[in-house]
């Protein structure tokens, strides 16, 4: 059986205390079905964090001249990883919160068929250590995304996700700021399946998060209003076309013999 490549890419800016340890971390031979490569994209750092990711095996690099932002960063990532061959994306924070070791967890529903995009879910999972204005800042926007979708979600904002290589193809982030709650929405209002799967939380303890709480709210809300108001075209999946295809042929093959 032919190898399914998975890149994963982590936007990185300033993050040369951390990014060494998670890249050392990510799983390269869970199975041998699977080529896992590992994609960082410096979103203009000014610190050792691309000598860093070298040095801990990154397959590729691709540094931007100034800090545009997480949604510019996880927007090229989805790009490169298509551009690169990838059967699946794998998108992990690069500050040591989430669990690299549990990304095989994260690929299993693509690789098995049943979902085209996969969240981990910390509050499926742990969330110990996590501080209380940001567990109330998660639990609002998952209970905003939740609402506008009519779909239960528990964490919305998790930094730790896995695309197909379709969802990758279509996926629309639609400002530089931040891709949370806009890619998510966007991916699920064109019909691809979205699973949360369990992770462990452990709270940063190097180097500092770019999100302030005020330039959150006035930058995310306006893009999840911009998101909900564009219109997008629902993705019809070439193997349901194909499976749809299949079972008539069986039909018609099963009518024939009946005759």
């Amino acid at each position: 059986m032919e190898q399914q490549k998975v890149i994963v890419f982590l936007p990185a800016f300033n993050e040369e205390e951390s990014i060494a340890q998670v890249i050392q971390k990510i799983p390269r031979d869970f199975d041998p079905k699977v080529k896992v490569e590992v994609l960082v994209i410096n979103d203009g750092s000014n610190d050792r964090t691309v000598e860093q990711s070298w040095k801990a095996g990154a397959d590729y690099v691709h540094t931007f001249a100034k800090n545009l932002g997480l949604g510019a960063a996880v927007r090229k990532g989805l790009e490169l990883c298509v551009l690169n061959g990838a059967d699946i994306g794998v998108m992990i924070d690069a500050d040591n919160e989430y669990p690299a070791d549990q990304i095989p967890d994260i690929v299993k529903p693509i690789l098995m068929g049943t979902a085209d995009y996969v969240m981990g879910s910390r509050f499926l999972g742990t969330i110990e250590g996590m501080q209380w204005n940001r567990r109330i800042g998660n639990y609002c926007f998952t209970f905003l995304q939740a609402l506008l979708l009519r779909k239960w979600i528990y964490d919305g904002q998790s930094g730790m996700r896995a695309f197909s290589k379709q969802a990758m193809e279509e996926a629309e982030i639609v400002h530089d700021y931040n891709y949370a709650q806009v890619v998510t929405l966007n991916l699920i209002r064109k019909g691809f399946r979205m699973k949360e799967v369990p992770i462990r939380y452990q709270v940063r303890k190097a180097g500092e998060s770019f999100i302030k709480f005020r330039s959150y709210m006035t930058s995310v809300l306006p893009a999840i209003l911009k998101e909900m108001r564009r219109p997008v075209k629902k993705v019809i999946h070439n193997r349901t076309i194909s499976g749809a295809r299949d079972r008539e042929l069986h039909l018609l093959k099963a009518r024939e013999i009946n005759k």
